[in-house]
């Protein structure tokens, strides 16, 4: 076998904190006895066949040394057949090794200029002591370092853990990185048994480390062979037999363990015998608890196999799922168009009606001031015409047309008791009247589209509530559970809506709530149900007035704020009518109607504007009203019987508006405020007893129906006062019978007191029994 050429090594010195007599020692002992030249120690070759090359190695504080190393096999040789070799010194706190340089052999003066560059930078060649003297000094360093059982205050010498000992035995030349370097303040203690136990692997290490390079080198070379020719099988049996030999090889017979006797093992056998019976019993119960579910999926099993219905059940609920989702997908898609429908039709009414409103008002002050131009002799001409403008010339003609049709048209019907001012001036002439029928017959044609492509099942309320039916009468719980009455108005509102769209409140022609398909079907859907002698809920006897409430009641709001007209008596009468109607739904109900009471606010609003607008009574002088045909006395007479028609529409909202609010707007704001004041200054006669006739029966009868009741409500006392006063002015005239005529007028409005009296004052026949008692 050839010789290893001489390694030479070279020195960088780092942090240091090696202790300085042992590396004194090492030396001294190294001199004594050198190696031989040429040849690698025993114990240099031990350590490089056992340690893998580059493996890393925890130090302690002191030096680190990075050493350049080549492979054992190669060898450099000089030109005059000399070798080489240096190594540097190193310090270790762990192992204690002190690697010496040493120059082998006769060294030729004709060297290489390099080994000669080199060993004038390095330190001193010596010679490196053999393996046996190395392990004998890290012994008696380590039993210097472990002198008993107390910790050493010498910092000269710092101690290291055990793991970092075996690893630096094991690789004495690997350098930890700075990063991995662990400093230890303190040793770890150690127990005598620790500390013998350590001697004796020290022992044992020394006598097998020839044997496990050997070993290694042979399983380097099977593990070779192996993946040469690519045997995979027996791999994994072989590298587990290797590793149990070496685990096998690497205990240690020193270590000694606790005393064990019969009743240390009699109670571990207890206590496991404890914990498998625990965890029988965990087990038992689960297996008890599957076998239950087992037994119920058995019998849910054959109990749905024996029902045949089951099937038709689930068949029937999921061909209502998909029918719920099916209409509720149509109604999202045709909402839109709905709205958009109404909203035109809003649009044409609303223009109409205020085109009527405006030429009402606009023909009112034209009247006016013509009227007050004639009462005015500095504004005539010499001729004693008037000078006026052509647009209110031909606002007046227009005027007298219409009135001078209405007449004809009164006369042809035998109508002969009209008064003039009660009619309501609301023509349109033949081109707008073309035109709104026109647009309006586009809105309702579109209307008609609107479920052109739409089966019945999902447009017609009848057939939706049938299917409803169907699934009350046969799954009561399950429809009740699903709260459908509550659901119903809001499902079935826009298909009422797209029926309401032609239907105007303010016409009497239109047809009535309670006369409409979908207010038939409902009530036979909730007739139905209260004859079903299943489960019963109050949610389906609520279903017609949620919809009213939600449909019927907001539309009815829309037509009072932008339509209505309360100086026509025919929509007010209407639309009454309609209201009574629907606000019969809500008798039943303890709550209050938010939208109910929208609708009585906006009622009361509508008045009170129209009172304050379009009543107009101008008192003018005597001398131009003597003569029931001057032009004054007309337009007074047309002015009162016009607010008075007023105040017999306020009135016919009597059960549907509060008392209060009636007494108040229709008594207390229009009769004491304008009629009571133009009564005052009209000429006394028949006329006037004819007026309070007219006034004392629009008053409703139920103000009046207590019979303890001998005085009038108080907001009639200026009406009972001016019916005193003209019943003694009439006595003294030619029109003394027209004072019994008062007297009755005064019974009527519970006046008793007041009419006893004035029949005493004037020696009339004593009062019919009948009309003071009621």
């Amino acid at each position: 076998m050839a010789l290893r050429p001489q390694r030479t090594f070279r020195r960088r010195q780092v942090e240091s904190s090696d202790s300085d007599s042992d590396s004194d020692g090492a030396k001294e002992q190294s001199a004594d006895e050198p190696a031989e030249p040429g040849r690698p120690s025993s114990g240099d070759r031990t350590q490089g066949a056992g340690r893998p090359r580059g493996a890393r190695s925890a130090r302690g504080r002191g030096r680190v040394w990075a050493s350049s190393r080549r492979s054992p096999g190669a060898a450099s040789r000089g030109d005059g057949g000399t070798e080489c070799r240096t190594a540097d010194l190193s310090t270790d706190e762990e192992e204690g090794t002190h690697p010496l340089q040493e120059s082998t052999g006769d060294q030729s003066p004709s060297s290489d200029s390099s080994c000669s560059l080199e060993e004038k930078e390095v330190s001193p060649i010596v010679t490196i002591p053999d393996a046996a003297f190395i392990q004998a000094a890290r012994r008696k360093r380590e039993l210097a370092r472990t002198p008993g059982d107390y910790i050493s205050l010498d910092v000269n010498h710092p101690s290291t853990t055990s793991d970092s000992k075996r690893s630096n035995e094991d690789d004495p030349d690997s350098d930890p990185d700075d990063h991995e370097k662990r400093i230890l303040f303190t040793p770890k203690p150690q127990t005598l048994r620790q500390r013998m136990a350590e001697e004796t692997s020290i022992g044992n290490e020394e006598t097998s480390e020839e044997s496990q390079e050997d070993e290694n080198q042979d399983i380097w070379e099977q593990q070779q062979m192996r993946k040469a020719v690519r045997i995979t099988e027996g791999q994994n049996i072989d590298l587990a037999h290797n590793s149990k030999s070496q685990t096998l090889k690497k205990f240690d017979t020193s270590i000694s363990f606790p005393p064990v006797n019969l009743e240390i093992i009699k109670k571990q056998l207890n206590n496991r015998l404890t914990l498998l019976q625990d965890s029988h019993r965990s087990h038992q119960r689960e297996y008890e608890k599957y076998v239950q579910d087992i037994q119920s999926s058995k019998t849910a099993i054959q109990n749905l196999e024996s029902t045949s219905d089951q099937a038709l059940n689930y068949k029937f609920y999921k061909g209502m799922k998909i029918y719920v989702e099916n209409i509720i997908d149509c109604l999202n898609e045709k909402i839109i168009i709905i709205e958009e429908l109404e909203s035109s039709m809003y649009t044409l009414l609303l223009k109409q009606s205020e085109a009527l409103l405006k030429r009402r008002q606009d023909e009112l002050k034209c009247e006016s001031s013509y009227l007050q131009q004639l009462s005015c002799k500095d504004e005539t001409s010499a001729n004693g015409s008037l000078a006026l403008d052509e647009k209110d010339q031909q606002i007046l003609e227009e005027i007298e047309a219409r009135r001078m049709q209405r007449r004809q048209a009164r006369e042809l019907l035998g109508n002969c008791d009209h008064q003039e001012g009660t009619s309501s001036d609301d023509e349109l002439s033949p081109a707008s009247m073309t035109n709104f029928h026109k647009r309006q017959g586009d809105i309702l044609q579109d209307c008609k589209k609107v479920f052109e492509d739409v089966h019945d099942d999902f447009c017609n309320v009848q057939n939706i509530l049938l299917k409803f039916q169907q699934w009350r009468e046969k799954f009561p719980d399950s429809y009740y559970e699903a709260f459908v009455g509550f659901c119903l108005p809001k499902l079935l509102s826009p298909l009422i809506r797209v029926q309401l769209l032609d239907w105007n409140p303010l016409k009497m022609d239109s047809i009535g709530l309670d006369k409409m398909p979908w207010f038939t079907a409902i009530t036979e859907f909730m007739e139905s149900s209260m004859e079903d002698s299943g489960k019963e809920d109050g949610s389906d006897k609520k279903i017609l007035s949620a919809v009213i409430n939600k449909t019927i009641v907001p539309r009815l709001t829309d037509f009072v704020e932008i339509i209505w007209d309360p100086m026509s008596t025919s929509q007010t009468r209407s639309l009454t009518t309609h209201c009574r109607v629907a606000f019969e739904q809500f008798a039943s109900e303890n709550d209050v109607s938010r939208s109910k009471q929208d609708l009585l606010k906006s009622i009361v609003a509508r008045m009170k504007k129209s009172v304050e607008d379009d009543v107009f009574i101008p008192p003018y002088p005597k001398s131009s009203e003597e003569g029931k045909m001057s032009p004054h006395s007309k337009f007074q007479e047309r002015q009162f019987w016009g607010a008075l028609k007023l105040f017999q529409n306020i009135l016919l909202w009597n059960g549907l508006l509060p008392d209060d609010t009636l007494q108040d707007l229709g008594l207390g704001k229009l009769l004491n405020r304008y009629l009571i004041i133009a009564l005052t200054n009209a000429i006394l006669g028949p006329g006037i007893v004819k007026k309070c006739s007219q006034i004392a029966a629009c008053l409703p009868e139920r103000w009046f129906e207590n019979s303890a009741m001998r005085t009038s409500i108080p907001q009639l006392e200026n009406f009972i006062q001016f019916l005193l006063q003209s019943a003694r002015k009439l006595s003294t005239s030619e029109f003394r019978n027209q004072v019994s005529e008062i007297i009755l007028i005064l019974v009527k409005i519970k006046a008793l007191n007041q009419a006893e009296s004035l029949r005493e004052e004037h020696h009339l026949e004593p009062l019919p029994a009948q009309t003071t008692s009621v």
